[in-house]
């Protein structure tokens, strides 16, 4: 079996080694008789318009107004049938039915240069559009252009390869031969304008802050390094844009959104890439609930103006944005969907270490009561989450920027969204008191030298802007990618980043 696989390989390479040799060779031809890469081709219509402003034209109507196109884009497949052929033209709209004939183009240019094309190659084509004898709107060229020669040949099967790793590596083949990967990808675009559409109408103002930075803050996660050859100084890609955002607030913008990438040092599985991006948005005078009612509409909206529902099929499952979502505390669902455990138990430092024990999760010395309750709620809770869920009362032990709870202050004013059993936003009541933020950033600094992680010192210049005021503020990022995966109902977060993170080629 092995050999039989090798001797297939070595087939499959001789002959892609054939074919490359032989474009060559007529490329060669193409620049021995003048410019092989003209740029003078302009289309003025892409397919899917095509279709979508004249596909319900009869035949006759067709043939009567006679409509002129330009139309450019990638050989997909040819058939020529004695003096004619059909090419399937694919662009960035879809596809369209070219018809080419000798009589039309001349069989001077048919034969010894049109016949010479070969699948992938880019063209322009002028023609007229009509509809073939089955109804298939195409269009007669009567002047037809190559534009771009490709060398290599599109793979035969590249649609359903089972190593997905040839599919993100060479992403520029996944969109030319995966209709559902452009959908993908379009989807994405759509999302992120609509974010900006709803922002912006909600009088947001988009800012932007610094991707390098001195010192990494604004959330809890190894940063990448990088080194400044002009300061001379160490620099990190920033995990989290919270505390540039919040000093923004603190001068004055007090409604505010980035669209951001992030890079965290950490490892990769379906649901994390290293770098991703994120939306986040920070309102003065506001607290957490007030942004519950705003993700909940937000998603209300996305839904129907996207996908034309607010019904989304993920996996196995339906949600429903056309609702509130389902609220509880972070105590209330660990007993919900863990019977065995009940309240009492989560408050108490014996019992629930034994909990925590039995569920093989490693204590750590320095550990809390509230860092032992959110590491039981993401073991054993948070992949129960399935319909779109809000998980309020965060202990403030794991919740270093957020404003505790005035009536427990065990607890903090913020919450996560779930959906499908994984994190989809994070928001919260800002903490706005300088002095309990110099603590909290100094218990956590202390916490990084007990595990002997590197001492990065706490941003002081973010304390000094506190300082100055912080008004009452409400905060929340929504990770884009993972929103994208629910829209597009993809399971893997690679399959909605274009270029996502891979080991580097041998």
């Amino acid at each position: 079996m092995h050999e039989t696989h090798k001797k297939s390989n070595n087939n499959n390479k001789k002959k892609i080694y054939d074919e490359l040799f032989i474009r060559r060779k007529k490329l060669k031809k193409i620049q021995e008789k003048g410019n092989a890469f003209p740029n003078n081709f302009r289309k003025d219509i892409i397919s899917d318009k095509i279709h979508k402003m004249h596909g319900e034209k009869s035949k006759q109507k067709l043939k009567k107004i006679k409509i002129i196109v330009n139309v450019a884009g990638r050989i997909m497949s040819k058939r020529t049938i004695g003096k004619s052929s059909f090419i399937t033209l694919q662009d960035m709209g879809g596809k369209i039915q070219l018809y080419i004939t000798s009589k039309d183009i001349s069989e001077n240019f048919y034969k010894k240069i049109f016949k010479t094309w070969d699948i992938g190659d880019i063209i322009g084509a002028n023609g007229i559009l009509f509809k073939t004898n089955t109804g298939e709107l195409s269009v007669r060229c009567y002047k037809i252009l190559l534009l771009t020669k490709a060398i290599r040949p599109l793979p035969d099967k590249f649609h359903g390869l089972n190593n997905r790793e040839i599919k993100y590596r060479k992403r520029y083949l996944d969109l030319i031969t995966n209709k559902n990967t452009r959908k993908i990808f379009k989807i994405r675009s759509r999302v992120i304008l609509e974010i900006r559409n709803y922002m912006t109408k909600n009088n947001f103002i988009e800012v932007e802050t610094p991707i390098m930075q001195n010192i990494p803050g604004g959330a809890t996660a190894n940063p990448f390094n990088t080194y400044h050859n002009a300061l001379k100084a160490n620099m990190y890609l920033r995990i989290s844009p919270e505390l540039y955002l919040k000093q923004l607030v603190i001068g004055g913008f007090e409604k505010i959104f980035e669209i951001n990438k992030n890079f965290r040092n950490e490892g990769l599985s379906p649901y994390h890439n290293p770098e991703f991006t994120m939306m986040e948005l920070y309102i003065a005078y506001e607290d957490y609930r007030g942004l519950i009612v705003l993700i909940e509409n937000l998603f209300q909206i996305l839904t129907k103006k996207i996908l034309g529902t607010n019904i989304i099929k993920y996996k196995n499952c339906v949600f429903n944005f056309n609702k509130p979502f389902c609220k509880m505390t972070m105590k209330e669902a660990i007993c919900h969907f863990n019977k065995n455990i009940i309240p009492k138990e989560l408050d108490n430092i014996v019992k629930i270490n034994h909990i925590a024990n039995s569920l093989k999760i490693k204590i750590e010395k320095e550990w809390g009561l509230g860092k032992i309750q959110t590491k039981i709620f993401e073991n054993i809770t948070k992949n129960h989450l399935i319909q779109p869920t809000i998980i309020t009362h965060y202990p403030a032990e794991v919740s270093p920027l957020a404003r505790k709870n005035d009536k427990n202050p065990f607890f903090t004013d913020r919450f996560e969204l779930f959906i499908g059993g994984f994190e989809i936003g994070n928001g919260f009541s800002e903490l706005n008191d300088s002095e309990d933020q110099k603590i909290r950033f100094k218990k956590k600094q202390k916490k990084n030298n007990l595990h002997n992680k590197k001492n990065i010192p706490y941003d002081k210049n973010y304390i000094t802007a506190l300082e100055y005021g912080l008004p009452p503020t409400a905060g929340l990022g929504i990770g884009i990618d993972r929103l994208i995966m629910l829209f597009t109902n993809t399971k893997n977060i690679r399959d909605v980043i274009l270029f996502p993170l891979l080991k580097p080629n041998k």
